[in-house]
């Protein structure tokens, strides 16, 4: 590992001006690129103290030996640079872009005497004209198959073609005039060009002026009572109507643009870019990348921009570009993408309308994207095992931790304090294991105390069911009914969580308990299998109080750590520094995702209890009264101001309602305190029941929202 101040650049070396730079390691290849509007401002970056680097970047300073930079006169000469040199030496550092196979491309050979539609792929040849990417070839097969009706324009290749000319026979598809056969002089080469000329425009976008003069001509047809030409044609506008749905109007005003969408974590990130020609999505791409450098949103779109159109010029970059976030600065990557355009291209984040929604299906696409990759990822066998081998090796365990149970612990601002507890087996989640908690030893936010809580819970439980049955008891997937332990021996009187649910299975159906998960007395089994490894979502202090739970237990067979979310960081119990895994790791790789899941079941479960709460009314307190007759008493009365001021004689009318309920349901609203009044949000307007402005079922039934937009809920929440 090299020292940075063995090769850093003396004082006043390094001009203040743009340029791009290579860090090199002690074999001379080229690790890391970069630009920088002024390299001694960047580059000074670099050379601090090492504590204050981000652990990625830290890794790149200590392997590389030695440091070069080029200067150039502008930031735009700085990007196109730094993109030849990406290319050029493949940095090892810088992002890497994966799962980048070759997209099909419709293409149409114009440069030919006569020209070709064919599916190419690759790298694109000048003089050829592209229509795509298409995510599949034979989705372009699907629509030259009916476009050849209206523009029979040559497919075969070279060797079928010469094949034809020299015995004067065409192929079959000259014969079922799916094919004009310039290959026997059935056609002239300019006539034959002009349709291939037509076909280029048909799938530009232009297909009105098509359909119309398609149109026009069926009229004149059966007007001179051609009726087999006119019945032709109508099959040639169905023909051509049927490929048009094959690719939907997404934008009105024939709108040129591609999308490009960025869904991303702490190490990988998936980008998904939607083409859109006339206002149609023409094609689809993504990648995803291995972020193995420090880098924000805006620069992963400056990347994607690199990639997609570092080869491309005219046409093949759009009036448009529609993007998440803005490289920064955004000026000389508008620039340089002007001048592949040789015109004005526009580059910016969507607002409102139909572009804003067809952003957010780009996003959605790209979400998918990632979690199929995660997924693809995690399925490996040989990829979880070596992960699992890692995650021993570099917490000193004695083998593999075949079972591993994470905690999370969520609130909002304090309330509705939650904690989860998901399980990975063989380094894949097993959602039957899944279990929730309510913290319930105090009040208010304290994640250490609520961890240790959690914590000591879980593992009394574990050692009640080892005292009761002295043995381990194999099991199969099963799904427990409560989220917490029922009061053993030395457990807090507290009643047990609520019940819930457990997630359904991957094929949509819940999982149930299965008899091998049963105990003597019928109640399924709980908390009986113990982790060789616990995980928290925290650091060092969430990881000291698990530990202390489970020393307060007697309990030390099992494994503690913590993975703390602001750099990866794995905490350990009683050690002073982190265990840093290698970015690239499988470990770290699997210790996220553990960590991750946690979080989205607590966070589920946080939602779910604060939804409910806000939904509770008055009437909810009534012992006996359920959801049917408590919408009939609403829908009696109006709303529960009315139902308040009733008579105990009023409320016996209700259909359902007796006497004796009767009398609770006055007693419980009489003990009540009323309902806030309602207000015109328009005017400010405070209404009442007498103003005409009766309560509304949902306030009747005291259904509320959490107040604020719902950015704002997610970044209160934990």
């Amino acid at each position: 590992m090299a020292d940075p101040s063995s090769y850093r650049p003396r004082p006043g070396e390094i001009p203040d001006s743009p340029g791009v730079y290579r860090f090199r390691d002690e074999h001379r290849r080229v690790i890391y690129v970069g630009k920088a509007k002024s390299l001694r401002q960047r580059l000074a970056n670099y050379f601090q103290d090492l504590a204050n680097l981000h652990p990625r970047t830290r890794t790149m300073v200590t392997t590389a030996a030695s440091v070069e930079w080029t200067v150039v006169s502008t930031e735009v000469e700085a990007l196109q640079l730094e993109y030849s040199w990406i290319k050029e030496y493949d940095p090892r550092f810088n992002v890497k872009y994966r799962d980048d196979k070759s997209y099909p491309y419709l293409a149409v050979t114009m440069n030919e005497e006569f020209p070709r539609v064919q599916v190419m792929r690759g790298q694109k040849k000048k003089g050829v004209r592209y229509f795509g990417p298409y995510g599949h070839a034979w989705a372009i097969r699907d629509t030259v198959d009916l476009l050849l009706r209206v523009f029979p324009v040559r497919t075969c290749s070279a060797g079928v073609f010469k094949n034809a000319a020299r015995t004067g026979r065409p192929c079959l598809l000259g014969y079922i005039d799916k094919c004009s056969a310039p290959c026997v002089e059935r056609i002239f080469p300019e006539d034959h060009r002009e349709l291939a000329d037509e076909f280029c425009d048909f799938m530009a976008g232009r297909t009105g002026t098509y359909l119309r003069r398609l149109e026009r001509q069926m009229g004149e047809a059966a007007e001179d009572m051609e009726y087999e030409r006119a019945a032709r044609l109508r099959d040639d506008i169905g023909a051509l109507k049927k490929a048009m749905e094959k690719s939907a109007v997404v934008l009105a005003d024939a709108t040129d643009a591609d999308l490009i969408a960025v869904a991303e974590d702490e190490l990988e990130a998936a980008v998904q870019i939607f083409h859109v020609r006339g206002g149609r999505v023409r094609g689809q791409r993504g990648w995803v990348t291995d972020k193995v450098e420090e880098i924000t949103t805006g620069a992963l779109v400056e990347h994607a921009l690199q990639q997609l159109y570092g080869e491309e010029s005219g046409d093949a970059v759009p009036k448009e570009v529609l993007v998440p976030a803005l490289p920064d600065p955004v000026e000389p990557v508008q620039q340089w993408l002007t001048d592949r355009r040789g015109s004005g291209v526009s580059l910016r984040i969507p607002q409102r309308g139909d572009k804003k929604a067809l952003m957010e299906t780009v996003q959605r696409n790209a979400q998918q994207a990632l979690v199929l990759h995660k997924t693809k990822r995690a399925s490996d066998l040989t990829t979880r095992s070596r992960a699992l081998e890692e995650i021993a090796e570099a917490l000193d365990l004695d083998s593999a931790p075949l079972r591993i149970e994470c905690y999370d612990i969520s609130h909002l601002q304090g309330d509705d304090v939650v904690a989860s507890m998901v399980v990975f087996e063989d380094g894949l989640a097993r959602k039957s294991e899944y279990r929730r908690f309510q913290i319930k030893g105090f009040r208010g936010q304290d994640d250490v105390r609520s961890m240790h809580e959690v914590i000591t819970r879980r593992f009394r439980r574990y050692l009640a069911e080892k005292e009761r049955t002295g043995e381990w008891a194999d099991g199969v997937d099963g799904t427990e009914t409560g989220g917490d332990p029922q009061p053993v021996d030395g457990d807090d009187p507290r009643p047990a969580a609520e019940p819930y649910a457990a997630e359904p299975g991957a094929d949509g159906r819940a999982l149930t308990d299965g008899p091998a998960l049963k105990d003597d007395d019928g109640r399924p089994k709980r908390f009986a299998y113990p982790p060789q490894l616990v995980v928290v979502d925290g650091g060092q202090p969430q990881v000291a109080a698990a530990q202390r739970a489970l020393d307060e237990l007697g309990i030390d067979d099992i494994a503690v750590c913590g993975l703390a979310k602001r750099l990866e960081e794995v905490w350990v119990p009683r050690e002073d520094d982190p265990v840093v895994l290698p970015r690239t790791s499988e470990g770290l790789y699997l210790l996220q995702r553990v960590r991750d899941e946690a979080h989205r079941f607590a966070i589920t479960y946080q939602r779910t209890k604060r939804a409910k709460r806000f939904r509770a009314g008055p009437l909810d307190d009534v012992p006996g009264l359920g959801e049917t007759r408590k919408q009939a008493l609403i829908k009696h009365f109006g709303s529960v101001k009315k139902l308040r001021s009733a008579t105990i004689d009023q409320i016996c009318e209700v259909p359902g309602i007796g006497r004796k309920t009767a009398e609770t349901v006055a007693v419980a609203l009489a003990g009540a305190a009323p309902a806030a009044p309602a207000v015109n949000t328009a005017t400010g307007e405070i209404m009442d029941d007498e103003d005409g402005a009766p309560e509304t079922t949902a306030d009747a039934l005291g259904e509320s929202v959490s107040a604020g937009t719902p950015d704002e809920r997610r970044g209160q929440e934990r």
